[in-house]
């Protein structure tokens, strides 16, 4: 049986080309509640961390549709979202939010 961050890695490496999800989806797909969500970020940070580099960090964001984007990470993120249509407002929130939510059935 999966542990619950196993499950939280094979959901988050499922998220399709072009679409996002929140990290409340993937914790609710894995099985848990949204208190579970604020772990979500850990759990694939340590998955990073232990060698998963194909983790599609970009693809999660918050609730809101807004994005993490830090100084490290900017200039690559913005390039993927462009290369996957993902559009972006000046407040760094997905435009076109439900059109490309993925959601986990």
């Amino acid at each position: 049986m999966l542990t619950f961050s196993d499950r939280v890695i094979k959901i988050a490496l499922a998220i399709p080309k072009g679409r996002v999800t929140t990290y409340g989806r993937i914790a609710r797909a894995a099985g848990a509640g949204p208190m579970a969500s604020q772990s979500i970020t850990n759990i694939l940070g340590k998955a990073h961390m232990a060698g998963v580099k194909n983790i599609p960090f970009h693809r999660i964001v918050y609730a809101d549709g807004k994005v993490w984007i830090n100084d490290e990470y900017k200039k690559k993120r913005f390039a993927l979202y462009k290369k996957e249509g993902i559009k972006l407002d000046k407040n760094n929130r997905i435009v076109n939010f439900r059109d490309v939510l993925f959601e986990f059935k």
